[in-house]
């Protein structure tokens, strides 16, 4: 009785934070304006821009993971054999930026980037060409990279640390070399984190609508800016909430690869 009671006040957040907004959105997104039951705003997501929209936001959201993942992973391994990251100096490093603002570290990028920033100028005192990435969607995953590369390194590096050294010793002395113990060892056994990684940034970024607001300039418009545009300005929340339980569909996919390849929560980032 005791331990259902304790139960009580996470319930009562489940439900009034989850389940109860859940149905809102539910309730707005099968019907129109008036009440009545439609499936057109769910259907809307096969309209032109919608679809154009979804589809650029699949292909950033695509490059962002695999570009998190490719430096993630060689930057799990240096934790895993360097001292300071076992003393969790290194992890300390990387978790650093997030006690930031996510737009001010978002905002840090635009002054960086614009064609008068930072960057810019100190190329111009170098007598190199500009760079011009601003606006563009090179901008945006470039943001999407550094806001979200931490939740791509913490899983992996999780992951790594588990893996008990003397299977590694034992593959050396089984004759297989530093390629071989990557490929037969040490990727394997980390795929749990490896997962847990890219469903933590590909979510984030498919959704993203602030990163490709502030560095993409109103140029780069991705389905999440077109989800809060009809919330926030056309005042659509019909619209926006069938949107809003398509672009949940990616979710449930990402928990159901979390629930098969993370049974014991290996992959866990504490």
């Amino acid at each position: 009785m005791s331990k259902k009671l304790f139960s009580g006040p996470f319930l009562a957040f489940i439900l009034c934070g989850t389940l109860v907004p859940l149905g809102v959105i539910a309730f707005y997104g099968f019907t129109d304006r008036s009440g009545a039951f439609t499936l057109e705003n769910i259907m809307a997501i096969a309209t032109r821009n919608h679809a154009q929209a979804l589809g650029l936001s699949l292909g950033l959201a695509l490059i962002s993971t695999a570009i998190c993942l490719l430096l993630a992973f060689p930057l799990g391994l240096i934790l895993k054999d360097s001292k300071l990251g076992k003393k969790g100096f290194m992890v300390f490093v990387f978790i650093l930026p997030m006690w930031m603002n996510f737009l001010l570290r978002t905002m840090a990028w635009q002054v960086l980037l614009e064609r008068n920033g930072i960057i810019n100028i100190v190329l111009k005192a170098l007598g190199l060409p500009l760079l011009d990435i601003i606006n563009t969607p090179a901008a945006v995953v470039l943001g999407m990279v550094y806001d979200y590369l931490p939740f791509m390194v913490l899983p992996i590096y999780n992951a790594l640390i588990k893996i008990d050294n003397n299977l590694i010793e034992a593959a050396y002395d089984l004759g297989a070399d530093k390629m071989l113990v990557l490929r037969k060892v040490l990727i394997p056994l980390s795929v749990p984190g490896i997962v847990s990684g890219i469903t933590m940034v590909f979510v984030p970024s498919l959704t993203t609508f602030a990163i490709s607001t502030m560095l993409g300039g109103g140029k780069v418009n991705l389905i999440g800016n077109i989800i809060e545009q009809e919330f926030t300005v056309g005042s659509n929340w019909n619209l926006g909430a069938g949107l809003s339980l398509v672009m949940m569909v990616f979710i449930i996919i990402s928990m159901a690869l979390i629930e098969k390849f993370d049974r014991e929560g290996e992959a866990s980032m504490i």
